[in-house]
């Protein structure tokens, strides 16, 4: 319980990161909307001077590229990022609270596997010494022994949680340090975009911040996977030691 709570607090210090870096973003936009000015300059000077050289009529919707983009950069950590991370939440939270409730699933289950396991021994004659006070002086042996495998088991158990922890942890500070990164250049590969033969940047940069994003929960969801695994697996052997 205790290292869950730590765990909890690192994932906050991470959030909190992210959003302590984020005015960065606006500091890049400045440079930004000089490279995308420049950009929409030329952009439409050479599409008008294409459509007056071809002596057709100029289509003024395409013209309005490079203006919206120039409105996204102005705007980029509220307009951009907000609406990217206001749809992307849910879907974090969603994976995140399955993840917590096979996890609490598991922990019952456990509990009352423990349980049942204890009663069972009891009940045998030929086991109860293993885990009564009340043995003989010669059976200390085989009940220390027991106990021995017991706590090995049990510390086994938790450091395949506490590896588990980590991995999770590793996976959100690299996601999060990624997202920075991606943040904050943001407003340069938009500004980029405005330029003919770079538009693909402005795409590519939204497939990668949505992919990084979903770090997170794609590791929760393996991780709700495996618990929900050792669930069912607690679930078959209290069955068995439910039957006296």
């Amino acid at each position: 319980m205790l290292l869950a709570i730590e765990f909890d607090n690192l994932h906050q210090i991470l959030r909190s990161l992210y959003t302590d870096m984020m005015p960065l973003c606006a500091n890049m936009a400045g440079v930004a909307k000089g490279i995308a000015g420049l950009g929409a300059l030329f952009y439409v000077a050479a599409k008008v001077w294409q459509s007056l050289a071809s002596a057709e009529p100029i289509d003024v919707y395409p013209l309005l590229r490079p203006f919206v983009i120039g409105f996204c950069i102005m705007f980029f950590p509220t307009f951009v990022l907000g609406t990217i991370n206001s749809v992307m939440s849910p879907v974090v939270k969603g994976c995140n609270n399955m993840l917590e409730t096979q996890t609490f699933d598991m922990n019952a289950y456990r509990e009352q596997k423990d349980k049942l396991e204890y009663e069972a021994m009891v009940r045998n004659p030929e086991t109860a010494y293993l885990v009564s006070d009340a043995t003989m002086g010669g059976m200390y042996m085989d009940r220390a022994a027991h106990n021995i495998k017991q706590s090995v088991r049990d510390w086994f158990r938790e450091l395949l949680e506490l590896l588990f922890q980590s991995a999770a942890l590793v996976i959100d500070t690299i996601r999060t340090f990624f997202l920075i990164v991606l943040a904050i250049l943001g407003p340069i590969a938009f500004a980029i975009s405005v330029y003919d033969g770079f538009q693909a940047t402005l795409t590519q940069w939204i497939t990668r911040y949505i992919s990084v994003y979903l770090w997170l929960p794609v590791s929760d969801l393996f991780s709700s996977i495996l618990a929900r695994i050792q669930v069912l697996m607690l679930q078959k052997d209290i069955q068995e030691l439910s039957d006296p």
